[in-house]
């Protein structure tokens, strides 16, 4: 086995660059079917998810089949592979087994113990299934991951832990209230029909909603999800489904509305959201451009991790007596020596044009005391210390006055965005009148969650399946070589009985019966102990040589072994299915 994974998550990547990096239906069958095309890699299947995007292939070398691997995510993501690498992970046999049997148990979601990502790779598996991308060793391994998942949600009370990322996001709209309680007679629009629209429109059905309007591209889909919920015995919800064309005006009716579409681009915008909320309320939602602005370079700041240098107006205002425009901006609580240092000039000169910014008359200490540099420096600290020695303290520059926030209105409209990319525009946090809560924001909310108990009951269980699946992939890497020879082992049989038979032709149909069952038995006795044995060895970690020996030992033709093995692949390509 040489299982190779090689992928980004919400824990080794920024929701934006996820969000840039996710792999539409079409790219995710494009990138399998490249995979299996490239030199290492003989299967392949992808799993990609609102926070994850995973690459599993066997490949029959692993430096080869990191580097190809890592360069057709860049390749379909469209990220380049410069700026995608230091956010990517691998893992490799064992490590890739306990990494997925990880992530079907919920313990690698944002949310932990939540069971959709079960879902999730059971689709994995049969996109690759129909490709025809996923032999042997992805088969078993995905298979055996739906019922590692299933058997840890069934013994220990991994739910608890956590809630599905729907629930979860609710209970961020609400703010900490009880969802029932605060769903409760509320109209909601859910904008998509996939399976986590549904997930969120269900979930808003028995929290009490009093109206749900379902928005699809397919319009046939949302109706049928309309119908479904209204016909559903646990609710008595109100459904209707409407073009995606009347979804502003449905969000100015609505109070709670959760998107999770496919769609590459915003499908809602904060101009769209401005709209609905005064249009609902009549009062200023303060989405003008300078909002708006600011929020794109927030967002600029936090994906690249870089401060932005000020305005160019900010270093260059009339009568300002320095030209600043060549210093970057200084950490705040450096001395004036220290910012005197980074901004490349002596302290008196900068402690000069302190006294213009803040208003006052600056001092001209070169013309005071016709010195400048380290001399008017020493004199200026003697100056300090003489003045507190006099008064018991430094005097203290002027401090900038508190700000004073302005307290945001109650919301009005809930938003909850599920989608990967972002369905609503960014730009909408900043809006009064408006909650929104998406991916990113989940993921902060998370970050502190408390881990159940019942986390490392899950975490025992993902070993021990672990080291039962290697083993089993062990004794099965050496079944073709014990098969070949248990083959070659019944050719001498029939070979001898056939010489038998032309020494004594007159031998009688019940004694040759008799004389081949013999050997027969005799064989398998002698074989018996030889191939449990191996097996039983193989199936430890190291034990791969022992099919080598068992080869060269009994001189077993390699293409006879080669031709067991396809045959079992065909088999179980033939009865293949997800658990």
């Amino acid at each position: 086995m040489s299982l190779l994974v090689v992928g980004l998550s919400h824990r080794s990547a920024p929701v934006s660059v996820l969000e840039r990096a996710s792999l539409n239906a079409g790219a995710q069958l494009k990138l399998l079917q490249d995979t299996v095309a490239a030199e290492p890699a003989t299967e392949a299947a992808v799993l990609a998810t609102c926070n994850r995007i995973e690459l599993y292939a066997d490949v029959d070398k692993f430096h080869a089949g990191v580097a190809e691997l890592s360069t057709l995510l860049a390749q379909h993501s469209g990220v380049g592979l410069e700026e995608l690498t230091p956010y990517l992970y691998v893992h490799y046999e064992d490590r890739a087994v306990h990494h997925l049997f990880s992530v079907a148990c919920g313990l690698d979601s944002m949310v932990v113990g939540e069971g959709q990502i079960l879902g999730q790779i059971k689709d994995s598996l049969a996109r690759a299934q129909d490709l025809h991308t996923a032999g042997r060793l992805l088969n078993d391994l995905f298979q055996q991951a739906l019922r590692v998942g299933k058997r840890a949600h069934s013994e220990t009370g991994i739910d608890r832990a956590g809630q599905s990322l729907v629930t979860f996001g609710l209970e961020q709209l609400s703010a900490g209230a009880d969802v029932q309680q605060w769903a409760r007679g509320k109209r909601a629009l859910v904008i998509g029909a996939g399976s986590m629209s549904s997930l969120a429109a269900a979930t808003l059905a028995r929290a009490g909603v009093a109206e749900i309007v379902v928005a699809n591209r397919t319009f046939e889909r949302a109706e049928r999800l309309a119908r479904i919920l209204s016909e559903g015995d646990d609710t008595d919800v109100l459904a209707r489904a409407v073009p995606m064309d009347s979804v502003p005006g449905e969000l100015t009716r609505a109070d709670v509305a959760v998107s999770c579409t496919g769609a590459t681009g915003l499908v809602l915008t904060a101009d769209a959201v401005v709209a609905s909320v005064e249009g609902r309320t009549g009062a200023p939602a303060v989405a003008d451009t300078a909002v708006r602005e600011t929020a794109v370079r927030e967002t600029a700041v936090r994906d690249t991790g870089e401060t932005p240098l000020p305005g160019a107006g900010s270093a260059a205002d009339e009568n300002c007596p320095l030209d600043l425009s060549s210093v970057s901006s200084v950490p705040s609580g450096f001395s004036v020596m220290g910012e005197a240092a980074v901004a490349g000039m002596d302290a008196a000169t900068l402690e000069q044009h302190g006294a213009w910014a803040a208003g006052g008359t600056a001092v001209d200490r070169t013309r005071e005391t016709g010195r400048s540099g380290p001399e008017a420096d020493t004199e200026l600290i003697g100056a300090l210390a003489a003045t507190a020695t006099r008064v018991g303290r430094i005097p203290e520059r002027r401090r900038p006055e508190p700000v004073v926030e302005v307290p945001r209105p109650e919301p009005v409209l809930f938003l909850l965005d599920l989608a990967m990319p972002r369905d609503v525009d960014a730009a909408v946090h900043r809006l009064a009148g408006v909650r929104l809560v998406d991916i990113e924001s989940l993921a902060d909310a998370s970050a502190d969650a408390p881990m159940a108990a019942d986390v490392d009951m899950v975490r025992r269980i993902v070993a021990d399946e672990v080291t039962a699946f290697g083993a089993a992939q062990r004794a099965a890497h050496i079944t073709p070589t014990v098969v070949a020879l248990r083959s070659m082992a019944a050719d001498v049989v029939a070979g001898e009985i056939a010489r038998l038979e032309g020494r004594l032709p007159g031998l009688d149909d019940k004694h040759r019966a008799e004389i081949t069952q013999t050997v027969k038995r005799v064989v398998d006795k002698l074989l018996h102990a030889p191939t449990v044995r191996v097996k039983q060895l193989a199936a430890e970690p190291g034990g791969a040589g022992y099919a080598d020996a068992l080869r060269t030992l009994f001189d077993l033709d390699q293409e006879t072994v080669a031709s067991v093995s396809r045959a079992e692949n065909s088999t179980t390509e033939k009865n293949r299915g997800p658990a």
